[in-house]
């Protein structure tokens, strides 16, 4: 089962955004982007939130000469080149300079998960990648090797130790992570967490670990969490999950051994649910997948589509319409 990265919140960005990794120590180009007319800032705040317009879904770019105005002490970190516009990165640390910067700008603050299903699908794209790096930024400041500062280089993709004896090259982290939805006679397993909405099942999902295939992740961590045992596992999408710093690779995998065994309790509960449950499930309220955010909504969707011919976004309006 095959599916377009494009089609999950967050990804595609590469067909609208040049990075421009080639000319980000070309300093001089650089900072002329940076004052190039129709240059666009990305405005973050200490906790990630980004500012969106006041009234509407859109987020709040700052010009340059707004930029200058309004926060010209904030180091510009390139995003790169998007409908032949610069976009850089802006961060602000101080909390009450960006209240006082809420009422100026005619805006509100959201965060990823909130802004990301209402954001423009390029502009939610430009909100999580910027969010990564931000957070980089902030949770990176001293050489693993030797515990000297860093210094931000590279307009802000790269680090660079301070201290002259050891002068490591430091790159934003990316903590890889698998999400399956494991199939069986008819039937897709799905799990929920303590502490979840009710009737809230989701796929299996788990980070990778040092020396482990992303197959192998998928039949280890199914079987942690639910005992069944995975045979055939196949590549789906994937999807950049900034919160912090993830990379969900998303995955379809038949069962061999379909016996569901709880054993380390990470999971409250796992069952098998045919198409007909799910769909009934939606209908009476009593089952509820992960939002259309994350990639896991979108194996589900998949799944239905492809073995009843339901959509997953249907079932819902029809709850909608029917409440």
């Amino acid at each position: 089962m095959g599916a377009s990265t494009q089609d999950n919140t967050f990804a595609g960005l590469s067909l609208t955004l040049d990075r421009m990794a080639e000319r980000r120590d070309d300093a001089a180009w650089v900072d002329a982007q940076s004052v190039a007319p129709g240059t666009r800032f990305l405005l973050l705040d200490a906790e990630g939130r980004a500012f969106v317009q006041a009234d509407r879904d859109a987020l709040r770019w700052l010009d340059a000469s707004e930029r200058q105005q309004l926060c010209a002490e904030a180091p510009a970190w390139l995003l790169g080149i998007a409908d032949g516009r610069p976009h850089f990165l802006l961060t602000l640390a101080d909390e009450a300079r960006a209240e006082a910067l809420e009422t100026s700008l005619h805006a509100r603050r959201a965060g990823l998960r909130e802004a990301g299903l209402l954001l423009p699908a390029d502009e939610a794209g430009l909100f999580a990648y910027a969010k990564g790096l931000a957070h980089w930024h902030r949770e990176t400041r001293y050489c693993a090797h030797c515990g000297a500062p860093l210094a931000i280089v590279s307009a802000g993709h790269r680090m660079h130790c301070t201290n002259a004896a050891c002068g490591r090259m430091h790159f934003p982290r990316t903590d890889a992570a698998i999400i399956v939805i494991v199939e069986h006679d008819g039937a897709c397993l799905l799990g929920r967490q303590a502490g979840w909405p009710a009737g809230r099942y989701s796929t299996l999902a788990g980070f990778i670990e040092p020396g482990e295939a992303l197959e192998d992740a998928v039949r280890r961590e199914v079987a942690e969490e639910s005992g069944v045992i995975v045979g055939e596992v196949d590549y789906h999408s994937s999807q950049p999950w900034p919160m912090p710093a993830s990379l969900m690779v998303g995955f379809t995998a038949i069962a061999r051994d379909p016996t569901i065994r709880l054993r380390d309790r990470e999971l409250e509960d796992a069952r098998w649910f045919t198409p007909r449950q799910i769909a009934d499930g939606i209908a009476d309220g009593s089952f509820l997948p992960s939002t259309p955010l994350s990639v896991s909504y979108r194996l589900l969707q998949h799944w239905l589509r492809e073995r009843a011919g339901m959509e997953l976004d249907t079932l819902f309006a029809a709850r909608t319409e029917h409440a």
